[in-house]
């Protein structure tokens, strides 16, 4: 493949994986997600009694013999998934410590996911966002479009604020069917913010995942000596001895990570806290994985 982000070996591997919604979705093509719908598929989910109008096809004979009452069979009705990847391209997205680009890896978690799910059949999206451009790929399953998605991601450039909570207020407003939002930030905003936005979309019945990339050197402030540390997003810059700031540093990354896990935990996100030079192979198959019906693991 053309795209730097895209690894063959990886996507063969994980291939056999399905990705799994974990709640029910709704769709227009019939596929392998379960709907909230009750319809006349293959799988049996329950009873119900009778009333007219109901379709006479779906009476139980069996259940009228031993009862003398008429039930209707009801099945749970499999449908397709749609995915939308939220990459937030704010400037802070750019920063490479220890490990690549915070960027770089939003591109390739999004990408492999996408190919993924577009391969088994589902829908992919892709939703890039600062706070003056909100780029949008519509979900397709075709996979000519998987060349639109990628080379779109591919000309991302950090720049700026994140747009992320007004982007994902914008989906949760604009996407009317439930869906599988990914998000793929470092999720520097206010947690009660995103908080809001989160469960905007928990409103809306979305299934959520949320990626936080941090740089390793972000977790560690490991510096021995002075440094000049800019903000990659409004490029305000200080210039500070690090052992002094260590303490309370730390201290306030540890409170900014529980919140943020909280705000997740709290609008039943799915939350991964991802450093850049983690190999992506057993991410995303730790990530698959967790999503399987417990029947399948």
């Amino acid at each position: 493949m053309k795209y730097d982000f895209l690894d063959n070996t990886l996507l063969s591997r994980l291939g056999a994986l399905p990705i799994e919604a974990r709640v029910p979705m709704l769709g227009n093509v019939a596929g392998k997600h379960r709907s909230p719908h009750r319809g006349s598929s293959v799988e049996f989910a329950e009873y119900r009694k009778y009333v007219p109008g109901d379709d006479t096809r779906r009476l139980d004979w069996k259940a009228f013999a031993r009862s003398d009452r008429f039930y209707i069979k009801e099945f749970e009705a499999d449908t397709n998934l749609r995915a939308y990847f939220v990459v937030d391209a704010s400037g802070s997205m750019k920063f490479a410590g220890q490990g690549e680009a915070k960027i770089q890896f939003a591109r390739r978690i999004a990408a492999s996911l996408s190919y993924l799910l577009v391969n088994q059949g589902d829908a992919a999206g892709l939703s890039v966002c600062t706070d003056k451009l909100h780029l949008e790929v519509p979900p397709s399953r075709r996979a000519a479009h998987l060349d639109r998605l990628f080379s779109t991601l591919g000309a991302v450039t950090p720049a700026g604020p994140t747009g992320l909570l007004e982007a994902l207020h914008t989906i949760a407003e604009k996407v009317s069917q439930r869906a599988f939002v990914v998000i793929l930030s470092d999720l520097f905003t206010d947690p009660d913010a995103l908080g809001d936005a989160l469960q905007h979309l928990r409103y809306r019945k979305h299934d959520i995942s949320v990626f936080h990339l941090m740089d390793p050197l972000e977790i560690s402030f490991e510096f021995d000596r002075p440094h000049r540390f800019v903000d990659l997003e409004d490029n305000t810059a200080l210039v500070v001895e690090p052992n002094l700031i260590a303490d309370e540093y730390k201290a306030a990354l540890r409170d900014f990570l529980t919140a943020v896990r909280a705000k997740c935990h709290d609008a039943a996100a799915d939350y991964q806290l991802v450093l850049t030079d983690a190999p992506l192979e057993p991410l995303l198959r730790d990530f698959l994985t967790a999503r399987l019906p417990k029947s399948k693991h």
